[in-house]
C-alpha cells in the first residue's frame, strides 16, 4: 500500500509538472453533420480516456492524462459539434464536447510528428448512428489538408451554481416581515442578473420559484452541470435579536468522510484507478477533496472581503461545518449567511431592493476575484 501512495503522489507530481509547462497548442474542427473531426495540437504524446463517448445526454468528455492547458479554451461548434471546451484538472486536460445531434466518437487516435508537422495531434472522429463509421467515406488521418481548421482561443464561461435555500413547504428562518426562502431566492435572483450581465458565466439556478429541493439534490444540480463555483445563499437567525451581520460556511474536516456518498463510477478519480486498483482511487479522491477545499476557503476570504463593503459581518465570519450542500467532492462550495432575519436592520437591508443588489453585486465582484486568482495560478 506504501509503494502504492507513493506511486500514486509521484504520478500526480509529473501531472502536474507537465501542467505547468503547457501541451495543448490549439483545437481544430472540420467535417459536416454526418462526420466531425476535432484535431487536438499537443506539444508531446499523450494518452486519451474517454469518460463519455456522446451516447448519454449528447455530451463527449475526453481526458487526457499528464497534459497541460496554460489558459482555459473555449470554442463554437461545427458539424455534430455544438461547442467545446479544454480546460484542466488535477491530472491533465479535459476536452467536454456538447453535440449538435446525436452522434458518438468513431475512432481516436494519435498522430506523431510527420509531414512537415512538428507536433503530435490526437484525433476523434464522430459520427452519427452506433456502428463504425462509413466506409464510403473515409476519414483521411492527415487532417490539415482535407479539414478546414481553426485554432479558436475563447474565454471560458466558467458554471456557477446558484442555490436559494429553503423554498416551498421549507419556510426557513422568519423574521418580522418576511421568510428567509423569500429573501433568499431575492437574493439569488439579483446575483444571476449579476453575473449573466457580465457575459463571463453560465449560471445554474437550483431553484427559480418559490419550491422545496432536497438538499442532496442541491448538490447533484451542481455536479452535473460540472460546476466550477457553487453558492448557498442563507439569512441567519438567532434568539438574540440584537446580533447582525454575516457569515461564510466551508466543510469541516470532521465531515469529509460524508462526502463519498456523492462520488460517482463516472467520476475522473475513480476512472483513474489502475486495474482496479481502489488503494490509488482513494488517494487521487483524497488529494481532489482538499484541493476542493483549499478552493472553497479561499473563496469564502474574497467573498468576505467584498460583502464587508456592504454589510457588517460576525466577529469570525469564516467558519466551518459539515452542511449537506457543501459536500460535493469536486465542486468548492460556499455558504453565505447574508445577515441576521432576526435582526431588524438586516431584515431591512435584506428586503430592500437596492440594498440587497448592492450586496450581490460584491458577491459578483468575489466571483470576479476567485477566478481571476485561478486564472493566474493556472498560467505560472
Amino acid at each position: 500500500m506504501v509503494f502504492v501512495a507513493a506511486l500514486a503522489l509521484a504520478s500526480l507530481g509529473l501531472a502536474q509538472a507537465a501542467y505547468a509547462a503547457g501541451s495543448v497548442l490549439k483545437v481544430r474542427l472540420g467535417g459536416d453533420r454526418t462526420e466531425t473531426r476535432i484535431v487536438i495540437d499537443l506539444a508531446k504524446s499523450a494518452t486519451g480516456k474517454v469518460a463519455e463517448d456522446g451516447s448519454v445526454d449528447r455530451r463527449v468528455v475526453l481526458l487526457l492524462d499528464g497534459v497541460g492547458v496554460n489558459a482555459d479554451l473555449q470554442g463554437a461548434g461545427q458539424g455534430l459539434v455544438k461547442n467545446w471546451v479544454m480546460d484542466s484538472t488535477m491530472s491533465g486536460a479535459r476536452l467536454r464536447i456538447d453535440l449538435a445531434a446525436d452522434a458518438v466518437i468513431k475512432r481516436r487516435f494519435l498522430l506523431p510528428p510527420a509531414d512537415g508537422v512538428s507536433n503530435y495531434r490526437y484525433v476523434i472522429d464522430l459520427g452519427t448512428g452506433t456502428g463504425k463509421a462509413n466506409p464510403a467515406r473515409p476519414v483521411q488521418l492527415v487532417a490539415e489538408p482535407v479539414l478546414p481548421t481553426r485554432a479558436i482561443p475563447l474565454p471560458l464561461k466558467r458554471v456557477v451554481v446558484i442555490d436559494a435555500g429553503h423554498g416551498g413547504h421549507d419556510p426557513g428562518a422568519r423574521g418580522v416581515s418576511s421568510n428567509e426562502k423569500d429573501v433568499n431566492l431575492a437574493a439569488a435572483r439579483a446575483l444571476k442578473s449579476r453575473l449573466e450581465r457580465s457575459g463571463r458565466y453560465k449560471v445554474v439556478m437550483t431553484r427559480e420559484e418559490d419550491v422545496y429541493v432536497p438538499l442532496e439534490t442541491r448538490v447533484r444540480i451542481a455536479q452535473r452541470a460540472d460546476a466550477d463555483l457553487f453558492i448557498s445563499l442563507h439569512a441567519d437567525s438567532g434568539a438574540d435579536t440584537s446580533i447582525r451581520g454575516a457569515s461564510a460556511y466551508t466543510l469541516a474536516d470532521r465531515a469529509a468522510g460524508r462526502t463519498a456518498k456523492f462520488v460517482s463510477k463516472d467520476d475522473w478519480f475513480t476512472k483513474a484507478s489502475l486495474h482496479g486498483d481502489t488503494g490509488v482511487a482513494n488517494i487521487l479522491f483524497d488529494l481532489t477533496q482538499r484541493a476542493t477545499k483549499n478552493r472553497s476557503a479561499s473563496f469564502a476570504e474574497f467573498l468576505l472581503a467584498r460583502v464587508d463593503d456592504h454589510q457588517p459581518l460576525l466577529r469570525r465570519s469564516h467558519r466551518e461545518a459539515g452542511l449537506a450542500v457543501l459536500l460535493a467532492p469536486d465542486v468548492p462550495a460556499v455558504l453565505l449567511e447574508m445577515g441576521f432575519i432576526t435582526n431588524l436592520d438586516d431584515e431591512a437591508a435584506l428586503r430592500d431592493p437596492g440594498k440587497r443588489g448592492q450586496m450581490m453585486a460584491g458577491v459578483g465582484d468575489a466571483i470576479d476575484d476567485y477566478f481571476a486568482q485561478q486564472t493566474r495560478i493556472a498560467s505560472r
